[in-house]
């Protein structure tokens, strides 16, 4: 079994990449996606769970036992999402030690930017708080010696083709 996790910031090409890998095979990997159980507004996460912080690692901790469920019975598994490293690491010991392979992908700012500004038009999410989550992202893949996938100048089919070869391993 093949476990994959892909996180990163918005406009890093996470999702556009799981949904190529989705489309491309079909039955023989199950693809899930994070933000599939709706994402609350901010106030609403706050009044439930005291912060966005503590709802995305709660979120993450569910999806982690969930997938465990599903790693039994899939020979590869694919997850995207926004949420941290540590948060996945507790979510795969909480659902009994969990085996995944974290992948960031990334992409640098400028290359972010356009992605948000002109392709998604999500000009909200072109903001310096984006670029400091993709940096403190970047930190953390590096310092655990995470792998990571530079999504600025790689094509899609590329993309895809990298994830696939950690997918298929």
């Amino acid at each position: 079994m093949a476990f994959v996790v892909l996180i990163g910031a918005s406009g890093s090409g996470k999702t556009t990449i799981a949904r190529a890998i989705a489309a491309r095979c079909g039955t023989t990997a199950k693809v899930f996606f994070f933000d599939s159980i709706g994402v609350p507004p901010v106030d609403e996460m706050i009044r439930h769970y005291g912060s966005g912080e503590a709802w995305q690692r709660a979120k993450t901790i569910d999806w982690m036992r969930r997938l465990a469920g599903e790693a039994k019975a899939a020979p590869r598994l694919l997850f995207e999402g926004q949420t941290r490293f540590s948060f996945l690491a507790d979510g795969a010991a909480a659902a009994g030690g969990l085996a995944y392979t974290p992948i960031l992908v990334d992409c640098d700012d400028d290359t972010r930017s356009r992605r948000l500004e002109i392709e998604r038009k999500q000009l909200e999410l072109a903001n310096e708080d984006m670029m400091m989550w993709a940096q403190y992202l970047r930190k953390e893949a590096l310092t655990h010696s995470y792998p990571i996938l530079d999504t600025s100048a790689l094509s899609l089919p590329d993309s895809v083709e990298w994830v696939m070869a950690r997918l298929e391993s």
